[in-house]
Parts: structure tokens; sequence; C-alpha cells
């Protein structure tokens, strides 16, 4: 899938500079997580004296747009995934190989239902994300037993 970096971040109406393009191009190739660290050292290969504040600070901007999602990983760490759907959706999560997939369910209805009628409250908005082991792993875990 071919991504226009430049595009994508003039519609954000994000400044386009080579370290934010940089950052999309090196994300949108992975197919799993990264941490802020594993992405300086990519960058580090284009931009010698890049430093992790900016790589935050980019990282950050760009997960408020909804371009990257932050995976709240259960070993408490902060990881990083470039996400090019725009619809509405979730997150499985592989806690061994990394990989991240998309959810197209979302049985979010009846927790509405329960915040707004059992609460008396209004939901504004929602994000889920599953953790587990995919298919691959499950498969590699029985292989090893």
């Amino acid at each position: 899938m071919e991504h226009d970096f430049y595009r994508i971040l003039k519609g954000l109406k994000l400044k386009v500079t080579p370290k934010r393009i940089a950052i999309m191009e090196i994300m949108a190739a992975e197919k799993t997580y990264m941490s802020p660290d594993e992405l300086r050292s990519k960058l580090k290969q284009r931009f010698k004296n890049i430093g992790l504040p900016t790589v935050y600070r980019n990282l950050e901007e760009l997960a408020k747009e909804g371009v990257i999602i932050k995976i709240i990983h259960p070993d408490r760490k902060l990881y990083y995934f470039y996400c090019h759907r725009k619809e509405h959706h979730h997150h499985f999560v592989c806690v061994s190989c990394r990989r991240v997939e998309d959810i197209t369910f979302c049985g979010m209805e009846e927790i509405k239902k329960e915040v707004e009628d059992g609460l008396k409250g209004h939901m504004v908005s929602h994000m889920l994300q599953v953790y587990g082991f995919c298919k691959n792993c499950l498969i590699k875990q029985v292989v090893s037993q």
C-alpha cells in the first residue's frame, strides 16, 4: 500500500517536515508496534542528531490526529503503531510478536446503554485494544511444546 505522507500531513494541517515524513515511512513499513527508542534508532540512519524528545513530540502530534495509535502494553510501556485505517475500528495486539491487527466489530452499544441508562452519564468516546497471542504465535507455542 502506497501512502502519500505529504498529503496526509497537509490534510491534518500539520507542518510537513523531513522528520515527520521519515517517522511515517518507517512506521508504515513496520507491521508491528515500536517503542520511541526503536524508532529513534531507525531515524538515526537518516538524521544523525535526532533526539528522543523530538521523536516523542512528533509521535504525540501524529497520535493526537489519529495517524499513529498508542499501544499501552501490559508491560506498562508505551508503544506506537501506524494506523492507516480511518473508519471506526479497534486493535488486537499480539504480546509475543508485536503484530497489530484491526478489529472491525465494536460492542460498545451495550456499554453506552449502561453508562447512559444505568449511570445517567454520557459516553463521549472509547478506545478498545485487545491483547493476546496471534494465530502464528499460538502455533509456535504448540510446536515448541
